[in-house]
Formats: C-alpha cells, structure tokens, sequence
C-alpha cells in the first residue's frame, strides 16, 4: 500500500512538470525523403547527425551541437569528421568546425532546420518527425493527472492520481480511446484517429466526454509510449468558457 501511495504521489509530481517537448527522433522533409537528421535530445541540448549528399552525389555526414536560447530555438556549431576505415584497427579521427546549425521548432512535430557550411552556402528546410511504425501504447496504466482551468471565473489547477486504459485497435487508422477513471470520482474519455508523428501521436478534435456529462472536443498533443507506460497532454474548451489543459504521465498496470 506505501509502494502504490509513493508511485502515485510521484507520478502527480511528474505530470505536473512535464512540459517541455523532447526532440528526440529522425527529421525530414517528406517531398525530399533521401537526407535526414537524426536528433538527440539532453536537457536543453541536442546532438544532430545529418545525412545528406555531396556535390558528387556521395553520401556526405555532418554532426551538430546545439542549445537552446531564450526564444526557444537551438543554435550551435557544425562539425564534419573523418577518422579510421572501419575495417581496420581504430587508429583516430579528426573533428573540423564546418560551420553553424540552428534548429527552431514550430510545434512538438515540425522545425525549421537552418545550416550553413563554410564556404559552401546556407541551407534553409521545413522538416517534421519521420513516422517508423504504429507504436502500440494500449493497455491499463495508473498514475498522475495535472488539470488547469483558465480564462474564466472557476479558473484553477491541481493534481490527483487516476487510472487510465488505452483501447487502440489493431487498424491504425480506426479511433483509439482514452479513459481516465480519476480520484475524484469522474471518469472522462478522449476518442479520435491517431496522427503519427515519428515515436509521438496526436489526436485533433478528440470527442472529449465526461460521466458530469461534459461533450466537447479536445486537441491531444504528444502522446507518446515511454520506458515504463504513457503520457500525453490534451487542451478543450469547457464549461464557463474556461480553457483547460490537463498532463498526464502513468505506468503500464
């Protein structure tokens, strides 16, 4: 019983301070699918490596480090490396500033990709997460919900625990359910397709319903499978006119 007070307790503390979207993923512009960026997210630094083509027509490699600013965008230096024929023994490698890179996010799901190499140009590309394969995220999970209500008289916020079942059926094109049977007694339901976006989902316009007979749509952005279960964030337009927007993070039951 301490185990489960203590696992939910933290889990209301991390939907509570999960905002902030993690890069991580394979990037590219579809009409030019062909070159692409792998992207690592740490804290507020990614590590880039670009696989794109040289003036030959030769795969060409480049890797980037960039941090985030106050704007929100990552800027930092190019690097081109050569180093040891992987065929023979490791015998060393040499790291040369090639140039810069900047990565600016529109949403979690598109950026705005701009690097310049020395002596060779600027080049400026829309890029979006690559969609792989349909990450399975049905099941039972518990853990935290962090709900705020803005805009309106009964504006406010908190935390409390809830259990969550995904359904997702086995067309990925058929509308996935999420049921949250929360704390305090209200059971509410997020139904709509999924938009695959590389390893995250979102579903626009989910039929959003509450046992309190809430009907209303909702926009759920960053559903995502992670090492131990689910999380995701949802925004709705509600009773009163309020805004709400609700973070949830919970573990696979």
């Amino acid at each position: 019983m301490l185990r489960r007070l203590l696992l939910t307790t933290l889990l209301c503390m991390t939907a509570g301070g999960a905002a902030a979207t993690d890069y991580t993923d394979i990037w590219y512009d579809p009409p030019e699918s062909g070159w692409g960026v792998n992207i690592v997210q740490s804290n507020n630094f990614l590590f880039m490596t670009f696989f794109l083509y040289g003036s030959d027509g030769r795969p060409t490699w480049y890797v980037a480090q960039v941090t985030q600013d106050a704007s929100g965008n990552f800027n930092g230096t190019l690097y081109q490396a050569t180093g040891t024929y992987f065929a023979l023994p490791w015998a060393g490698n040499v790291v040369s500033v090639a140039g810069t890179a900047s990565f600016q996010p529109i949403t979690p799901y598109s950026a705005n990709l701009v690097y310049t190499v020395t002596n060779v140009g600027t080049v400026s590309k829309p890029i979006q997460r690559q969609p792989l394969t349909v990450i399975t995220i049905g099941g039972g999970y518990t853990g935290g919900l962090s709900l705020a209500q803005t805009g309106c008289v009964a504006s406010g916020g908190g935390t409390l625990s809830v259990n969550i079942q995904v359904t997702q059926p086995v067309d990925p094109t058929a509308p996935v359910t999420v049921a949250m049977n929360r704390a305090d007694g209200l059971t509410c339901s997020l139904t709509g397709p999924l938009k695959y976006w590389g390893k995250l989902y979102q579903m626009q316009n989910a039929s959003y319903t509450c046992t309190n007979g809430r009907s209303t749509t909702a926009n759920v952005d960053e559903l995502t499978a992670t090492a131990h279960g689910i999380e995701g964030t949802w925004s709705a337009l509600v009773e009163g006119g309020c805004v709400e927007t609700g973070i949830f993070s919970a573990v696979l039951r």
